[in-house]
């Protein structure tokens, strides 16, 4: 069989709440929280966490790796090898960017069912609006990525159907800060036809009845279709997913695979599960939940990651993220950009964050070194990745003079388990609760940005309740 064999979830450590934006802007904005990226993520990053968060209860290696978006940091680059690089993966496994649209994300995840060998889908999305209008409201960022293969499938893959017409509802062209949206009737009259057309085809593919369905995934980018073709679909009213829309926002590319996995989390073996995606046309999945669910446990569940984030976030400060408020930029040089030829012969210390274990004596070296620090033995050494390794903070210092697009600075010194030290950034972190002793863990983080050059590497972050 094939189907889905693993997933996992990353939301941001920051919310802002939608009435902020109404105090900010004096008009009404709703209730409820929206998940932010941070000044230090992008949707490369957040897919690495979420892929991260993926391939951590299983031993599978994934073949392929599809990176769906729209809002990707390069065009006429790949920004799936950034992603293959943080994953330390083979470079035999192919790396791919589906980028541009919403419907991007049930693309790659279609495609991930359709391979022959283990592919990972990472869907990942950094939603925004013109300030006070409903994108910046209802958005969401997040990133969910989804292993599909046919070896320890915890959801079958059962069919599905697509329905597809070309129509002028949203577009975004490149270079805009936001998207326009035709009148919203028109667009009804659009999806409306194509979601009924995609569902009773994907019932009839599978035999199934509406009533049979036990959790029903129904998202896109146009509500009021979505609200339309839900009272008309003959589906139970306890079917519903919780869209999320009150906590997180819509995390477009990345949605219909967020509350795929808030489905997985609740599944039980034997029960049918229904993906319908509403964007720039319909499309059906439909999985069946497999006696391997019972026993499997996400690395990080959508329910333990959203009690973790912080909804303190100003608007102003948001604002300055999104580069809708331009800040007083530093005083200083511009940073130098990431050359190409030591980023690709450092790039297992830059993107894997592979260190270096002397043979000798088995002291650990962050950054790699051929020289052991401990016994001097010379090129002695084995690579040791330590991503996944956590750590605990030696030492740390506050800095509220160095630039920071959050300040302050936090610098730490950490220790890793097992051994090794290192000196780094700390992310997502509250000043005042930063003690020696607290643990951390790694995250891959954007540093800077320079001549359009983005230089990612790692930065380390609290772990709390729910995970890192």
């Amino acid at each position: 069989m094939v189907g889905i064999v693993s997933y996992g979830v990353y939301l941001p450590y920051f919310r802002l709440k939608r009435e902020a934006i109404g105090a900010a802007l004096g008009s009404p904005a709703g209730r409820g929280t929206r998940s932010v990226a941070s000044y230090d993520e992008d949707a490369t990053t957040m897919g690495v966490e979420a892929a991260r968060a993926a391939l951590r209860p299983t031993d599978v290696a994934p073949s392929w790796l599809l990176f769906a978006t729209s809002a990707p940091t390069y065009l006429d680059k790949t920004n799936a090898n950034a992603i293959h690089a943080a994953l330390d993966l083979d470079s035999s496994a192919g790396a791919y960017d589906m980028v541009g649209s919403v419907r991007s994300g049930v693309g790659a995840l279609r495609s991930a069912l359709a391979t022959h060998s283990s592919t990972l889908a990472v869907l990942s999305d950094v939603r925004t609006g013109n300030p006070g209008g409903a994108d910046e409201r209802d958005g969401g960022d997040g990133a969910v990525a989804i292993l599909c293969g046919r070896e320890g499938v915890i959801a079958e893959y059962i069919g599905g159907a697509s329905a597809t017409d070309e129509f002028l509802e949203r577009w975004r062209r490149p270079g805009d800060a936001a998207s326009h949206v035709w009148e919203e009737r028109f667009g009804e009259d659009v999806y409306v036809p194509l979601a009924e057309q995609a569902w009773n085809d994907a019932l009839k593919n599978t035999g199934l009845v509406a009533s049979e369905i036990d959790h029903l995934v129904l998202t896109g980018t146009h509500p009021r279709s979505i609200r339309a073709f839900a009272r008309s679909m003959g589906a139970r009213p306890e079917a519903f997913v919780d869209d999320l829309s009150a906590v997180v926002g819509n995390t477009g590319t990345a949605h219909p695979g967020l509350l795929l996995a808030t489905a997985l989390e609740k599944a039980e073996p034997g029960q049918i599960i229904a993906v319908v995606v509403l964007a720039d046309g319909a499309e059906v999945l439909f999985f069946k939940a497999t006696d391997a669910i019972a026993a499997y446990r996400p690395a990080k569940s959508v329910t333990e990651q959203i009690p973790t984030t912080n909804d303190t976030l100003d608007y102003q400060k948001f604002l300055s993220w999104r580069g809708f408020l331009r800040r007083e930029p530093p005083r200083r040089p511009d940073p130098v950009a990431p050359e190409a030829p030591p980023s690709h012969r450092h790039k297992s210390w830059k993107f894997s964050f592979t260190g270096s274990t002397c043979e000798a004596c088995g002291k650990r070296h962050l950054p790699p070194q051929d020289v052991c620090a401990g016994c001097r033995a010379v090129r002695q050494m084995r690579p040791e990745r330590m991503a996944d390794v956590e750590a605990t903070i030696v030492t740390f210092t506050i800095d509220r003079l160095a630039y920071s697009e959050n300040p302050p600075n936090v610098a730490a010194v950490i220790d890793f388990d097992g051994g090794g030290r290192y000196r780094c950034e700390l992310t997502d972190v509250d000043p005042s609760e930063v003690a020696i002793g607290g643990r951390v863990a790694m995250s891959f983080r954007r540093l800077f940005e320079s001549n359009g050059i983005v230089n990612y590497h790692w930065k380390a972050r609290p772990m709390r309740t729910g995970g890192a």
